[in-house]
């Protein structure tokens, strides 16, 4: 080889060396926490992927994604937090429940944090207003509470000679009694008596179906719970062998064979909340952020079950439904 190549080589390689050393440095990080399982949430997740695409950063390219899921574990929730901050990751995406963003507000003061949460973040202590958090946390909201009384509304429609409906609700939903107290008045008004049952594992849920049968409960409402979210196919093979009518809060459910579903739609949401992070990436402050509050939400009916359950839908929800099951 030639003394003048050889030099030249050498050149090009070590002016390459710091291009490469700035573009590592320049790959952001965001720690991913989740109270669920990441198979069960993987739709989610890609929606996220997608918010972060449509302002320039792309998983593997100029962001790393660190995943921390808790399988349903709450406990190991706090220490997933901490290691996370421990890791000086540049934002912290918490969703899954309230459970992994009371983590990660724990956890650090100082890595903003984005959160997708179905309850109240003012009450709750997590942001100081909607339109000025604050502080180092944001995100969507989607105010599950309201949500489930106007689907216990939805279930009555279609249902109105049930006066005895059956609420599962899950033992680890940190907004168990919000969503209660919420039913409770719908009930109220719609003149119709709950009969609450708590199911937090498999054992749990198996004993409490057993426990609807043996009652005259005529519909089920499931509230709103990251452990329900990924028993869905589940959730809706046994109300359909107890001969229930049920309504959950996710497309997923009725896509799985339930009744009907009425919530956020998810995907939208974490695709905002994707949109949140990387735009923090790029430095805006998160106090500096609104809370949205998620107006995107869809009413999905099974058309088959409800046949196989001999319920006839009003024309009224099939106007209003955004997708029908045939």
């Amino acid at each position: 080889m030639r003394r003048r190549n050889f030099i030249q080589g050498i050149t090009a390689v070590s002016a390459a060396w710091p291009l490469a050393v700035r573009a590592q440095q320049r790959k952001k990080t965001i720690g991913l926490l989740n109270s669920a399982s990441q198979a069960d949430w993987a739709e989610r997740i890609a929606a996220f992927r997608d918010g972060l695409k449509e302002v320039g950063f792309e998983e593997g390219q100029n962001v790393e994604l660190i995943y921390r899921f808790a399988d349903y574990r709450y406990d190991l929730l706090p220490a997933m937090a901490g290691d996370l901050a421990g890791r000086g990751v540049n934002v912290i995406f918490a969703s899954g429940g309230d459970q992994p963003l009371r983590a990660a507000i724990a956890a650090t003061n100082t890595i903003p944090i984005v959160f997708t949460s179905g309850g109240d973040p003012v009450s709750a202590g997590f942001v100081e207003s909607l339109n000025r958090p604050g502080r180092n946390v944001t995100g969507i909201t989607f105010i599950a509470s309201a949500l489930e009384a106007k689907r216990l509304e939805i279930l009555h429609e279609i249902v109105p000679e049930a006066i005895s409906i059956a609420a599962l609700i899950g033992s680890a939903n940190t907004r168990t009694d919000d969503d209660a107290h919420e039913l409770e008045k719908a009930a109220t008004t719609l003149g119709v008596h709950l009969h609450f049952v708590k199911a937090g594992n498999e054992e749990e849920l198996g004993a409490a179906f057993r426990d609807m049968i043996q009652k005259p409960d005529q519909a089920l409402h499931i509230i709103t719970d990251p452990f329900f979210a990924a028993k869905f196919p589940k959730l809706s093979a046994l109300a359909q062998a107890a001969q229930l009518p049920a309504t959950a809060n996710s497309r997923y459910f009725a896509t799985a064979g339930g009744l009907l579903s009425y919530g956020a739609n998810f995907a939208f949401t974490y695709r905002s909340a994707g949109v949140y992070a990387g735009r923090i990436l790029k430095g805006e402050p998160p106090a500096e952020l609104p809370v949205q509050q998620s107006a995107n939400f869809e009413l999905v009916i099974n058309l088959r079950t409800a046949k196989a359950l001999g319920l006839t839908v009003p024309l009224s929800l099939l106007g209003r439904a955004d997708e029908l099951i045939e």
